[in-house]
């Protein structure tokens, strides 16, 4: 009895006679199992709960419109920390109608001092009592106020946001601060190695000159002295208004937020008043194309031990379409199939060297630093552009090897390399989706722009529906269209804007040969 007792304490055995398997003993304690059913019940364990399957609810992302016209939307997220924040239809695009850099000052002047709060120290010690950190952004469509925090500092959160966004003070003081802030990283923008910020805004203004997005992201250094509270007061007054805001919640229960809303965001009286003076710009994007060149000694850029060699850059792009449109899909996919990257970019599963810049540029011309395809999207125009680094002796050839991938994306195309680039831009979007902050920015930009999102899986589905004949189609489209350029560095042998647009004109994408006597 005592054997037998000692071999319970161990959980060594029990009888399996019950269950109909024989007479002799099971042991649990390892070795052999003679006779074990796993379909029997263990005496003395509890019984096993399972986990049920949830419906699609649990994954779809729920919406509701206040009664001002504020949209609250949430997304579920297993976890203890939460991201939230407030999405605002305004940005760099809206400005023709006031001084350009009024975004740029706004983001700058984010969670500073507000009716409640009277520093931006005192803010960054309410969110540390919950574990949170705060940021802004702004970009040619949105600005967007965020934070992430402990959900059960959700209703603090909600009412920092409210007061940030609707209550800010700005002081002489901290416009002063802003100023000073915006002249160094302008004067940084321009020291930069790396000079893809500043080429992205340049074929901007290429693309859609003095147009909506088109305007520069930047504050103009001219521009830092003439904006003060007033002006900053004057487009508030026009643009942060409820129904042309979101407010955006992942890991939050969906009532519990809107319930914050309701008490911090409705019905609160912004501190510039709520006057009928609502001067909204609606402009639809106007695509021009033309070229924007910037004559720059690159030469000292990097300097030290090992510098970076003077290269000449260059930015060729067309115009694309809308994400609001069907073949928004096709062309993130060819965005994926050319790819590309710099001349030190690593290898490896996923990189990408498969891609099309890589294979037909990078790999056989091995002068050329950089090819990498870019894919900017809007509501209502989007442009695809490639951007590519020389030395300044071989910008003419550097340029006939762009134009010429331009003509081949209207080319035969694999079936093996169109499934790499869907297979990659899924494996992307899954990657990316698993990151809270990055939920967060979906969920509020896809409701800001269509009141609903679609869920990672019906974007799948829809990468997988594109085929060979999808690409062509919407390559075809675009090459009808005229190039935008933009050029930075020594441009000494830089061809003519109309001899690239003859050249993405043409079959084969060369350059028109030139004839010299003398060189």
């Amino acid at each position: 009895m005592a054997a037998a007792m000692a071999w319970l304490r161990r959980g060594a055995w029990v009888p399996a006679r019950r269950c109909g398997l024989g007479t002799g003993r099971n042991y649990s304690g390892g070795g052999a199992y003679p006779g074990v059913s796993l379909t029997c019940p263990l005496p003395g364990v509890p019984k096993a709960v399972f986990a049920t399957a949830e419906g699609r609810e649990r994954f779809e992302t729920r919406v509701t419109v206040l009664e001002n016209g504020l949209r609250v939307a949430s997304q579920k997220k297993f976890g203890q920390f939460c991201t939230v924040g407030l999405l605002v239809n305004s940005g760099s695009r809206h400005e023709a109608k006031y001084l350009s850099g009024i975004s740029h000052f706004l983001e700058k002047l984010a969670f500073s001092s507000t009716a409640q709060f009277a520093s931006k120290d005192e803010i960054l010690l309410t969110l540390e009592k919950h574990g949170g950190i705060c940021d802004c952004q702004a970009s040619r469509d949105t600005i967007m106020y965020a934070v992430s925090a402990d959900t059960k500092g959700l209703d603090t959160v909600v009412n920092l946001l409210a007061d940030v966004a609707l209550q800010p003070r700005l002081s002489d003081e901290e416009v002063e601060m802003t100023r000073m802030a915006i002249r160094f990283e302008l004067e940084d923008l321009n020291m930069r190695p790396d000079p893809e910020p500043l080429l992205t805004e340049m074929i901007h203004a290429a693309a859609y000159r003095d147009n909506t997005v088109g305007l520069n992201r930047f504050c103009p250094l001219a521009n830092t002295d003439k904006i003060d509270r007033g002006v900053l007061h004057s487009y508030l007054r026009s643009y942060y208004t409820p129904e042309r805001m979101v407010l955006a919640g992942v890991g939050v229960q969906h009532e519990q937020l809107v319930e914050c809303a309701r008490r911090h965001l409705l019905g609160v009286e912004p501190v510039w008043g709520s006057g009928q003076s609502r001067d909204v710009d609606r402009s639809v994007a106007q695509y021009t194309g033309g070229i924007v060149k910037v004559e720059k000694d690159m030469s000292d850029v990097s300097l030290g031990p090992t510098p970076i060699p003077e290269l000449t850059h260059i930015m060729i792009g067309l115009e694309s379409c809308s994400f609001l449109e069907e073949d928004f899909i096709p062309f993130a996919v060819l965005n994926m199939m050319m790819g590309g990257g710099g001349s030190f970019s690593a290898g490896g599963p996923g990189k990408g060297m498969f891609t099309r810049l890589y294979l037909n540029v990078l790999n056989r011309h091995h002068w050329m630093y950089n090819a990498t395809s870019y894919h900017h999207s809007y509501e209502d125009t989007g442009l695809l552009c490639i951007h590519a680094s020389a030395d300044p002796k071989q910008v003419r050839e550097m340029v006939e090897i762009i134009t010429r991938e331009f003509i081949l994306m209207a080319g035969a195309v694999g079936e093996v390399e169109l499934e790499r680039a869907k297979t990659q831009l899924k494996s992307m979007l899954m990657m990316n989706l698993e990151s809270r902050p990055v939920i967060f920015e979906d969920v509020g930009r896809q409701v800001l722009a269509t009141n609903t999102r679609k869920l990672p899986h019906e974007l799948c589905a829809l990468i997988s529906q594109v085929k060979p004949t999808d690409i062509k189609r919407v390559v075809t489209k675009m090459l009808h269209k005229k190039p935008a350029v933009a050029a930075l560095g020594d441009l000494t042998d830089l061809p003519s804007y109309e001899h690239i647009q003859t050249a993405l004109s043409s079959k084969d994408g060369r350059l028109p040969r030139i004839y010299r006597l003398f060189r």
